[in-house]
């Protein structure tokens, strides 16, 4: 069985300040997700554009990355570190198949709800994505892991703003950490082929 590379970045705000806001969804499931894979504890890599990384060396087949940018402007930071990744691979064809997961926020769904996207479709009003999407260079292989958050009633921007800036209860932290366990499926799926 050959098997794909897998990068797997989130976008959200930099910690501390904004750990565990509903905005850095993203970045509080791949903290999950580290426990999941069995990977390091995320070490700061200057090469990866000063994200956060973790890996396991035993099993190389996924990178998890933390952006340190602002979610609005994540774009730069994601394809140094997917540039960075695709050069630590041996051969032309693992840098072929390998695939960059992107996961984030999603408003529009449910608390700990998911929904998985090939890249080339929709962000959706999602800045960061879109952000992300327009510095990638064309045929990057792109899933994109919405990760629900729920949405405020009101429509209000100011209203809007307030709610995805706010620290996550206790209850949904440990909803996040039950998405990071549907997120590894996912990525152990691609690694081995299946998706």
């Amino acid at each position: 069985m050959s098997f794909r590379h897998i990068f797997v970045a989130s976008i959200g705000n930099p910690s501390p300040t904004y750990s565990n806001t509903l905005h850095s969804a993203g970045h509080t499931v791949l903290s999950h997700l580290r426990v999941w894979l069995h990977t390091s504890p995320f070490r700061k890599s200057r090469i990866h554009a000063s994200g956060l990384l973790s890996d396991d060396p035993r099993d190389p087949y996924w990178i998890l990355w933390q952006s340190p940018s602002l979610m609005n402007i994540s774009g730069k930071p994601v394809h140094t570190a997917w540039r960075t990744f695709l050069s630590s691979l041996n051969t032309a064809e693992e840098r072929k198949s390998a695939r960059l997961v992107l996961v984030h926020d999603e408003l529009e769904l449910p608390i700990g709800k998911i929904k998985v996207r090939q890249g080339e479709q929709s962000a959706k009003g999602h800045n960061g994505v879109k952000s992300v999407m327009a510095t990638l260079p064309k045929g990057t292989d792109l899933t994109k892991v919405g990760v629900g958050i729920g949405r405020p009633a009101s429509r209000e921007s100011n209203d809007v703003a307030a709610y995805v800036m706010r620290k996550m209860t206790e209850a949904e932290v440990d909803i996040m950490a039950d998405v990071a366990g549907q997120v590894s499926e996912i990525v152990r799926d691609m690694s081995n082929g299946v998706r």
